[in-house]
């Protein structure tokens, strides 16, 4: 068998759906054929295998055998599909009992091409085995960083991801179930990743103009709310003075002139009297969500404080750090909402 293999030369026993045996050779089957098409047009517009299986099953009845779920999954594939032929995928082991095994790397497999004529393309097969590994990885898929993150404006719904051919798309669930239901259409995720990097470095650049102005307004209504508590008093101002300090310590290290481990050394001591300060101020205020709402747009400002340069790639841990929720607007605009309260609109 296994020279046979090496020539080529072995006559077919069985017949894959889609194809019918002649003098040992695959010939096909015009009317499985066509299903056979059906079966991979329906995976690469993103219907999965269960689905795919009940479809098949109603639509085509007197072959309700081929189509079960694993059925399906052999079929999409099933390199015979593309006129070529591997054999030796399984083979039988050599002790008792008898048992016959898929063939992972114990024997050498052989691929030959152009054993018999295709049924579909090789490009459509190809972008059905990218569309398989992708959905192999659907736990890993399930953790990014946008997972319960993107909301649809148009109903309200949650977005989740989707493989279609070699693309990654993010769709709400509304809209998936029924186009009628939602009319806010699927995004590629690389638009959202790039949307993120442009917000990014626009406040990179304008920061200044934009944020520290905020801070200065929420702090001074803080201020004028309990203007008449000297304590409250001057725990701001010992907390605005040791803030002002980390942020000179953060110039410095960007410009070279303090090292790694003294800026750490530093900063840690200036933050520990800082949540020291503000603990004993919250005491005294009890006013939480306002403290939260500065608190968060001073962690904007000393994150772009610290950041170098603006970034060329999608940064999930800088996206993280700054992003609450993104809400699609449609499909040629994001609103991204972001910590302290700020939604800034992005296009796509």
């Amino acid at each position: 068998y296994q020279k046979r293999f090496e020539k080529g030369t072995i006559n077919v026993f069985s017949a894959p759906f889609g194809y019918k045996l002649s003098s040992g050779s695959l010939i096909i089957d015009e009317i499985q054929a066509q299903i056979v098409k059906e079966i991979f047009e329906m995976f690469l517009n993103g219907i999965g295998y269960q689905r795919i299986s009940e479809i098949c099953q109603n639509k085509y009845s007197s072959y309700k055998d081929n189509f079960s779920y694993y059925g399906i999954r052999y079929i999409l594939s099933n390199e015979k599909y593309i006129g070529d032929s591997k054999y030796q995928k399984t083979f039988t082991t050599n002790t008792l009992p008898y048992r016959k095994l898929p063939n992972k790397g114990e024997l050498i497999q052989y691929y030959i091409q152009a054993t018999h004529k295709s049924i579909i393309s090789k490009e459509m097969f190809e972008k059905a085995q990218a569309l398989i590994e992708c959905r192999k990885h659907k736990n890993i898929l399930s953790e990014s960083p946008f997972s319960g993150k993107i909301i649809c404006a148009n109903c309200g719904t949650k977005y989740k991801r989707k493989c279609s051919g070699d693309k990654i798309y993010w769709v709400c669930r509304r809209h998936d179930n029924l186009a009628q239901l939602c009319t806010n259409k699927r995004i590629e995720e690389k638009f959202i990743r790039q949307s993120f990097i442009i917000l990014h470095n626009k406040l990179l650049f304008n920061y200044k103009q934009i944020l520290v102005p905020l801070q200065t307004s929420l702090q001074d209504l803080k201020l004028k709310k309990f203007s008449g508590n000297t304590n409250v008093m001057d725990i701001h101002k010992e907390i605005a003075k040791l803030k002002e300090q980390t942020h000179v310590l953060a110039r410095l290290k960007t410009k070279g002139f303090l090292d790694e481990a003294k800026f750490i050394e530093q900063t840690t001591e200036l933050t520990a009297k800082i949540n020291k300060l503000q603990s004993e101020l919250k005491k005294l205020t009890q006013s939480d969500d306002e403290d939260e709402t500065l608190e968060q747009i001073e962690m904007l400002i000393d994150f772009f404080e610290k950041r170098d340069n603006p970034i060329t790639e999608f940064e999930e841990l800088a996206f993280e750090s700054i992003v609450e929720k993104i809400v699609v607007i449609n499909q040629h605009e994001l609103e991204f909402h972001l910590i302290g309260g700020l939604k800034l609109k992005e296009s796509i």
